[in-house]
């Protein structure tokens, strides 16, 4: 027999999903913990989740949309609000793995307090951090939806989509939170690491252009076709905006990943949090 409030030991992956639903509530304020915390002293307070991803849109729109003149060249009347909009929703769901690279190497290790208690469920804490990401993503896709309706295919209802289309996404980001987070406990030189890869993962999501682009370079092609993000980035421009029919067999072909990668990433946190007390 267990002592009473002790919470039985986690076994696999199956367990962490089984232990977030356990402690949904819980869950649940850490990521109102979360965004209270991101914006706490502001006066601005959360209106900085829109003013953050403008600013940016609007570095990125003159730099490729202004300068260079890019076009995802889809739509036969593209317009410079058709290419926005296109832009903000790949920065959008690309946000929302890069802060998940940017914070997870550090989150155990900066939270020794919760690691000491036996009876916390540290599987919690980034799925918190990534609840919090996911309401900025929601925030800034008020915006896009909105836009949308001024666009040149106008809003449909192709966006009741959007949920499936989310949901590989965030599977990804916690498996990813998962693994980096318990990895960057005992391999403390991988927060150094993480800016060039956050930096390399943009580039190679076709974010700023058409993956029509990457496909000019066939050897280059064939290594980034499968990545996951870009071919969620692609799908979503393309049903969401761009009103076209979804592309079942891709679509597939991202859940497969996200499940996988979110196992993996409850492996490697089950089998390294045995050590997380010890080494921290």
């Amino acid at each position: 027999m267990m002592p009473p409030g002790e919470i039985p030991p986690v076994l696999g992956p199956w367990h962490l999903i089984a232990s977030l639903w356990r402690h949904r509530e819980l869950t649940w304020q850490f990521v109102w913990r979360e965004i209270h915390l991101r914006h706490r002293g502001s006066r601005l307070g959360v209106i900085w989740a829109l003013v953050n991803p403008l600013s940016m849109l609007a570095l990125y729109y003159f730099v490729f949309g202004v300068i260079y003149d890019q076009k995802f060249g889809v739509l036969r009347d593209e317009s410079r609000l058709d290419f926005a909009l296109a832009l903000f929703l790949g920065l959008s769901l690309f946000h929302v793995i890069s802060e998940t690279i940017g914070w997870a190497p550090a989150l155990i290790a900066s939270n020794p307090n919760f690691v000491k208690k036996v009876v916390f469920p540290l599987e919690i804490l980034p799925v918190a951090k990534i609840g919090d990401a996911v309401f900025h993503f929601g925030v800034g896709l008020v915006l896009i939806v909105a836009g949308s309706a001024f666009g040149t295919t106008g809003l449909g209802w192709e966006w009741l989509w959007l949920p499936v289309l989310v949901l590989p996404l965030i599977l990804m980001a916690i498996g990813l939170a998962w693994a980096l987070a318990s990895i960057g406990v005992f391999l403390r030189d991988l927060t150094q690491v993480t800016p060039f890869v956050t930096t390399a993962v943009l580039f190679a999501s076709a974010v700023f252009y058409s993956p029509g682009k990457i496909r000019a370079t066939p050897l280059a092609w064939e290594i980034l076709k499968f990545n996951p993000l870009l071919q969620i980035i692609d799908i979503s421009r393309h049903v969401l905006l761009w009103h076209g029919e979804m592309p079942w067999a891709r679509l597939g072909y991202v859940y497969a990943i996200a499940a996988c990668v979110m196992l993996a990433g409850g492996f490697f946190f089950v089998a390294l949090r045995r050590s997380f007390a010890e080494v921290i």
